[in-house]
C-alpha cells in the first residue's frame, strides 16, 4: 500500500498517522457473504456506509494525519469525494500483507513516529481503541494489535518498520493475530493487545450489528444505522465484547 506516484509527502505536522484500508464498493464483488440476506446492490451500498462510519471514528482521534489507503487504482476520485479531509494513497503490493507493510513503512519512513492502520469492516469500533493504540506506541510498546474475534486483527500499529510481521504471517487464517504476536516475540518486539472486536462479514455478524445499534448511542455508526433502519433486518442477541 505504498503511495501513489502523484502524491508528494511534506514534512508531517503530526507525529501520528492513522490509515484506513478501503475498497471502492462494487455490486457483485463487495461483501458477497452478506448476499443473502442482502442483494448484491444492497451489500455494496452497506459497505459504503461501513466506509463512512470509520471515517467519522477517525475524525474523533486527535492529533493524527488521517489517510485512506484505497483500491482499485482508479478509485482516487471516488475517495476524494467520500473523504475530502483525508490524505489518499493507493494500495500497492501482491497480497494483503505486502500492501499493509508498504503503507506502514511508507509513513514510518516519511517522518511519522507512530503509524496505525485499520480495516473498514467494523463500523461501531469505539474511537477510544484508536486513541489507546497511539498512547501505547508513545510508550515502550513496539507493536499494538487489535484482535478480531475471527482470529485476525482489525488494527495493527508500529513505530518502526517490521516487514516480517506483515509479509511472513499468512493472512486470512484463524491464527493471524496469534502468529503475528508469536513472531513479534521472536523478533524481540514489545507488544500490546487492544480489546477484541468483530468484523461484519456475514449474515450472523450483520444481525449482531443490527442488534448492537438498537442499544448504542445515536451518534454511533450513523450511516450504517440509517441503512439498517431502512431495510429492517433481523437482530441477534449476541452479547458485545
Amino acid at each position: 500500500m505504498s503511495c501513489g506516484k502523484s502524491l508528494k509527502f511534506k514534512m508531517p505536522q503530526s507525529l501520528n498517522a492513522l490509515l484506513i484500508v478501503a475498497k471502492r464498493p462494487t455490486s457483485g464483488r463487495t461483501k458477497t457473504r452478506l448476499v443473502p440476506p442482502l442483494s448484491a446492490e444492497e451489500a455494496a451500498a452497506l459497505y459504503e456506509c461501513f466506509l463512512q462510519d470509520p471515517l467519522d471514528v477517525a475524525r474523533h482521534v486527535p492529533g493524527v494525519q488521517r489517510v485512506v489507503a484505497y483500491l482499485p487504482a482508479g478509485a482516487q476520485a471516488y475517495f476524494a469525494n467520500l473523504a475530502p479531509d483525508f490524505e489518499l494513497i493507493q494500495q500497492e503490493g501482491s497480497g494483503l500483507g505486502a500492501r499493509l507493510d508498504n503503507a506502514l513503512t511508507r509513513y514510518l519512513n516519511s517522518g511519522y513516529r507512530r503509524v496505525v492502520i485499520m480495516n473498514s469492516d467494523g463500523p461501531t469500533l469505539p474511537p477510544r481503541y484508536l486513541t489507546a493504540a497511539f498512547e501505547a506506541l508513545a510508550g515502550e510498546t513496539d507493536l499494538v494489535l487489535g484482535p478480531s474475534e475471527d482470529g485476525g486483527y482489525y488494527l495493527i500499529g508500529l513505530k518502526r518498520p517490521a516487514p516480517r510481521l506483515l509479509r511472513e504471517v499468512p493472512m486470512s487464517t484463524p491464527q493471524v493475530a496469534a502468529d503475528t504476536l508469536a513472531l513479534a516475540a521472536e523478533l524481540g518486539l514489545r507488544s500490546k493487545l487492544l480489546p477484541s472486536w468483530y468484523d461484519v462479514d456475514d449474515a450472523v455478524s450483520l444481525a449482531r450489528l443490527t442488534s448492537e445499534l438498537t442499544e448504542a448511542a445515536p451518534e454511533v455508526a450513523r450511516h450504517t444505522r440509517a441503512f439498517l433502519q431502512q431495510h429492517q433486518l433481523p437482530t441477534s442477541h449476541h452479547s458485545r465484547v
